[in-house]
C-alpha cells in the first residue's frame, strides 16, 4: 500500500511541527515547570527532563530517523548512516529520559511503574533498543546476505512502525497523565499550562501522523547497485 504525494514536500511539514513540538515542550519545563537539574531538591526539576529528552529523543528524532531516507536528497550509501545514528540517538535520549523520570520517583519515595504510561515506556525503550540492534547487525555491520536482508525488511519496516506508533502514543498518553496529576493538585483545568500541554499533544499526533504518511508514500525504485531491499522508510 501506497500514497500518492511528494515525500520531501510533507517532509518540511514534519521538520515544521518538530520545531514547533520541540519549542512547545522546553517552554512548558522551563516557563512552566521551573527548568531542569539532574541533582536538586526540588525533584521536579529533574522530572522535567522526561518528557523533554522523551519527546525530542523517541519521537521527534525518532521520527526523522524514519523518515531519513524519503526526505533527504542523498544517496542510499550517505542516508544508510545518518538512519542509524538517528535512531541510536533517539535511544540513548529516550533512555536518559526514562532514567530521569525513575530518579524523580526514587527520590521523592514514589512507586515506579504503576500506570500504563511506564509500562508502555518501558516496552517502547526495550523494543526500540532491539530493533536498533538486529537492524545494526543485519544491514549495516556485520551485514547479511541479500536474501536475508530481503526476507527480514518486511519484519524490520513493520517493527518499526509499530514501537514508533507506541511512543507516539505513549507520549501523548504521558500529556494526559501529568496534566491530570496537576490539575488534582490545583491546576486550572482552562489556563494557559493546561492549554499548552493539550495542544503539545495534538501537535505530536500530527508529526507522527505525516511520519506515517512519509512512510506509506510512493518511493523511487532503486536500482540493483543501491540494494532494493535495503531502501526502506524505516
Amino acid at each position: 500500500m501506497s500514497v500518492g504525494i511528494n515525500a520531501r514536500m510533507v517532509a518540511l511539514a514534519v521538520h515544521a511541527l518538530a520545531v514547533v513540538a520541540s519549542v512547545m515542550v522546553l517552554i512548558w519545563s522551563i516557563s512552566y515547570r521551573g527548568g531542569f537539574a539532574w541533582e536538586s531538591t526540588n525533584k521536579t526539576l529533574i522530572f522535567n527532563l522526561h518528557p523533554v529528552l522523551t519527546l525530542i529523543g523517541l519521537v521527534i528524532l525518532g521520527g526523522e530517523a524514519i523518515i531519513s531516507y524519503k526526505s533527504l536528497p542523498f544517496e542510499k550509501r550517505v542516508n544508510k548512516p545518518i538512519h542509524l545514528v538517528l535512531h541510536a540517538t533517539a535511544i540513548i535520549l529516550g533512555i536518559l529520559g526514562v532514567y530521569a523520570a525513575f530518579k524523580h520517583h526514587n527520590e521523592k519515595h514514589i512507586p515506579n511503574l504503576y500506570t500504563i504510561h511506564s509500562w508502555v515506556g518501558i516496552s517502547v525503550i526495550v523494543l526500540y533498543s532491539l530493533q536498533w540492534l538486529y537492524s545494526f547487525i543485519v544491514y549495516f555491520f556485520p551485514g547479511g546476505s541479500s536474501t536475508l536482508r530481503r526476507d527480514l525488511l518486511p519484519w524490520h519496516v513493520f517493527l518499526g512502525v509499530f514501537v514508533y506508533v507506541l511512543a507516539v502514543g505513549n507520549s501523548v498518553l504521558g500529556f494526559l497523565e501529568k496534566l491530570t496529576f496537576l490539575e488534582k493538585s490545583g491546576l486550572d483545568k482552562f489556563g494557559s499550562e493546561a492549554f499548552l500541554v493539550n495542544f503539545m499533544a495534538i501537535i505530536t499526533i500530527l508529526f507522527g501522523t505525516f511520519v506515517l504518511l512519509i512512510v506509506y508514500s510512493n518511493k523511487k525504485t532503486p536500482s540493483i547497485e543501491e540494494d532494493n531491499y535495503s531502501y526502506s522508510a524505516i
